[in-house]
This record gives C-alpha cells, sequence and structure tokens, in this order.
C-alpha cells in the first residue's frame, strides 16, 4: 500500500533533519543541553520564565554568561534578561555595543548572534520583524568559543527563536481573549443593563398616548354638543404634550449616549488589538461628556434625594479643552454616576449630595508634564480600610454595598479606560465622604504625543 503524498513529504523532512543532526556532530553535551532547553520550555509557560531558562541553560552547561535581546511593541530592543541578574523592568535599552543586525557579530568581547522567528507567523508579531530577526542575543566571554561553539550557538539560538514567536503569539492571544472576555462583560455593563430603564420611559410614553386617545373622544362629544370637562381636557392635553415632550428628550438622550457606548465599544481595532484602542479628538470635558452623563442621571439622583454641588472646581466658562476618546471617557463619568446614585448617604451635616470638578496639577507627570484631576464626591460613611486597595480590581465588590446591585465591573472600567490614557485612578477618604478621582495629563490635541502612541499599540 503506497504511502499518503503528504506523509511522504513528512517522512522526508525527517530522514534529512536526521542526515543533518548527523552531520552537525554536536556531541553529548550540547546534544543534552539543546535536549534541556526543548524539555524545560515546555515546562515553563510563562515568557518570563523561558527568558529565565534560555540564559541559564548557557550557563550551567557551558559556564558562558549570556544576555537576551528582543524587540518590543513599539520596535525598538530590549534588555530583557541575562544570567548575571535575571529579569530586567521593561523598555531596559540595550547595552551601547548591541545593535539589531541579521547577522553575527563580535563586539566588546562578546559574541552577538540574531533570533530568528518563524518566517510562516511573521505577521502575527506585535512588531514589524525584518527578516524574521525578533532578537539578539550575546554570549561573553567570547575569547574561548571555537567556531564549533559559535556554530552551535547560532542553531540554539534559532531554535530559540521559533520557540519563543510560538510562546509570544500563544501569550497574545490569551490576552486578547481575556480582553474580549472583559470586553463584553462592559457590553453588558455599560450598554445592555443601563439600557433596559428605557422600557420604563416608553411605557410612560405608551401611557400618554393612551391618556390622548381618551381626550381625542372627549373632543369627538364636544363636537356634538356641550362638554362641562373640556376644560380640564384643554389642559390635560397641554400637560401631556408637555410630559411627552420630556419623554422624547429623555429617549433622545439616552439613544445618543447608547449609541456613543456601543460605537467605542465595538470598534474592530479593539478585538484585533485584544485591548482598548483610543480614538482621540479634542473636546470640551464638561459640557461635551460630563453634563450629558449627567442629564440621564438627574432623574434617578432626585428620586433618591441626593443634591447636586458642582463647588469642586468646574464652572462653564472654565470649560477645558482635553484630547480623550470620547466615547470611553462618557462611559467612566456613566459608572462614576452610576455608583454615585447607588451609594450616596447622608453626612454628618445631614446633608445627601454628590459634587464634582476638576483641579490642575503642574508636573504631575514630570517637569513641563501637567496634568487634570477629575474629581466626583459623594457623602456618605468611608470605604473600609480593607477594601481601598482593590476597589479599582476586576469583579470586586466593598463590604458596605447595602443589598445594592452590581457586578464590579464600573471602577475597574474606569482604570482600564484612564491607564490606557496614560493617567491614574484613586480614592480619597474625606471629611464627610468619599471622592474618586483619575488624573489625565493634559493633552489639547488629538495629534498628541500620546494620541500617536497608542494608534502605534
Amino acid at each position: 500500500m503506497t504511502a499518503p503524498l503528504d506523509l511522504i513529504k513528512i517522512t522526508n523532512r525527517v530522514i534529512e533533519k536526521r542526515r543533518i543532526f548527523k552531520e552537525y556532530n554536536f556531541g553529548p553535551l550540547k546534544d543534552d543541553a539543546l535536549k534541556t532547553f526543548f524539555d524545560l520550555a515546555q515546562e515553563y509557560e510563562t515568557l518570563e520564565n523561558f527568558y529565565r531558562v534560555a540564559v541559564s541553560v548557557i550557563k550551567v552547561f557551558f559556564d558562558l554568561d549570556s544576555r537576551l535581546y528582543l524587540l518590543c511593541s513599539g520596535g525598538a530592543l530590549e534588555l530583557v534578561c541575562d544570567s548575571l541578574q535575571g529579569l530586567y523592568p521593561p523598555k531596559t535599552p540595550p547595552l551601547p555595543h548591541i545593535r539589531l543586525d541579521s547577522q553575527a557579530y563580535g563586539a566588546h568581547g562578546a559574541w552577538v548572534i540574531p533570533i530568528r522567528g518563524n518566517l510562516l507567523l511573521a505577521d502575527q508579531l506585535p512588531f514589524y520583524a525584518k527578516d524574521q530577526v525578533i532578537g539578539m542575543m550575546e554570549f561573553f566571554p567570547d575569547e574561548t568559543l571555537s567556531e564549533a561553539d559559535r556554530f552551535f550557538f547560532e542553531k540554539y539560538a534559532n531554535r530559540l527563536g521559533y520557540n519563543l514567536h510560538i510562546k509570544i503569539i500563544s501569550w497574545q492571544n490569551i490576552h486578547r481573549i481575556r480582553f474580549i472576555n472583559s470586553l463584553v462583560a462592559d457590553i453588558e455593563h455599560n450598554v445592555i443593563i443601563p439600557n433596559i430603564s428605557l422600557s420604563l420611559y416608553l411605557r410612560h410614553l405608551r401611557d400618554k398616548i393612551r391618556a390622548l386617545k381618551e381626550l381625542e373622544c372627549v373632543c369627538e362629544i364636544k363636537a356634538k354638543g356641550d362638554c362641562p370637562h373640556l376644560p380640564q381636557a384643554r389642559e390635560a392635553f397641554a400637560k401631556l404634550v408637555q410630559e411627552m415632550e420630556a419623554n422624547y428628550q429623555t429617549l433622545d438622550q439616552h439613544y445618543r449616549g447608547v449609541s456613543l457606548f456601543i460605537e467605542s465599544l465595538f470598534r474592530p481595532s479593539h478585538f484585533q488589538k485584544g485591548q482598548f484602542v483610543l480614538r482621540r479628538r479634542s473636546c470640551r470635558v464638561h459640557s461635551e461628556i460630563i453634563k450629558p452623563q449627567l442629564g440621564l442621571f438627574l432623574d434617578k439622583l432626585k428620586e433618591r434625594g441626593i443634591e447636586i454641588d458642582v463647588a469642586m472646581g468646574v464652572m462653564p466658562d472654565e470649560d477645558l479643552p482635553l484630547s480623550v476618546d470620547k466615547g470611553l471617557m462618557a462611559q467612566v463619568y456613566a459608572n462614576l454616576f452610576s455608583n454615585a446614585m447607588k451609594y450616596t448617604r447622608i453626612n454628618y451635616e445631614g446633608r445627601k449630595y454628590m459634587a464634582y470638578g476638576r483641579d490642575l496639577l503642574q508636573d504631575y507627570f514630570g517637569p513641563g508634564k501637567d496634568g487634570v484631576k477629575f474629581n466626583v464626591f459623594t457623602t456618605g460613611p468611608h470605604i473600609p480600610t480593607e477594601d481601598v486597595p482593590h476597589i479599582f480590581e476586576e469583579g470586586y465588590r466593598g463590604s458596605n454595598v447595602d443589598g445594592e446591585v452590581g457586578t464590579g465591573r464600573g471602577l475597574y472600567f474606569v482604570r482600564n479606560v484612564i491607564e490606557t490614557h496614560g493617567g491614574e485612578v484613586g480614592y480619597q477618604a474625606t471629611p464627610g465622604g468619599n471622592n474618586f478621582y483619575f488624573v489625565l495629563p493634559l493633552v489639547a490635541t488629538s495629534e498628541g504625543p500620546l494620541a500617536a502612541t497608542m494608534e502605534a499599540l
């Protein structure tokens, strides 16, 4: 029986590899080093441990030190790990004598070899890899290295590159799946659940339409003769028209808000990148973001007896232009106002109110890099000390929720969006209540450096 053609091709490739390895004639030590690397590369799942394995094998088997350099998402070479101190912090630049090159070279008493990835998977990397080079590996000192040693380390670097390439893509896909799962939860929290409240307004509108039909009957009766109820009917008619106009305005606000949220959450770029991709534009934060969102909560705040205080720095003539993703930032305020509606309580003065505002913070992000702190304050008991470190974590709900319905996603979403903007979130226990805040870099135009950085990711 003749074997299938595809099986024959693979079998021939195996035979060829067997012949090549015989020609290499690495010897027991180098063969054991490769086998150890492959075994441990499978045993340790994380990229960090993979880096450690890569340099440790060289140290243990050959008593050589080594450094591992990899391309990052921005295309720059970074030092990620060595056999001297292990992992390095993100964005650690390479040593001065290291350059990205498709050929091996000697420099500063070291032998530097390119790390190549898998050609078939090159387009799935988060950076451009010229000539398949995804990094460099430095071996030192090089004065003891023979040509056979250099040849072996080149093959070692190739196998390291293929394994690393697959691990990078695997972790990238895992991160993307986690983000999509989180995004689905955000869609439910920010779009689907709030959209349920529209049914209440539609029910009110239906009742008013029914009342208008009854008034129509009154008008028909009047046409046939005198009707003592006509003055009341006219008054009721005018009131219904006014209420229906208000209902229309509310529904229109909700429609615009939900449309904005849907656009900002369902962008294809979020799913492609596995993270929020900002669409920055310059807008006036108070009039274009805060005020429309507050308008959607006014009735609910009023129902709960919560006053609105704007004494925390916001004045209409001081509306601040800032370059942000309007749709995502609108959802930040929607979540903060939703929490304020649910958790505001009476303070020691007997008042129950919410306040919002902002402050300019000079040099907050470094010399010449100002920040803007946005505050949402609510009266009530302070958050328990043990809860504070966790309130911005995914799914976390404090011990003082008082039976209020929630998912624990609101503040996590706020943190995710603000940090994507390059900002920070925080909480302050203040006299009489709680202040939730976030600080954004003062970027006024969509062409600013942060916008360019986020588009590149």
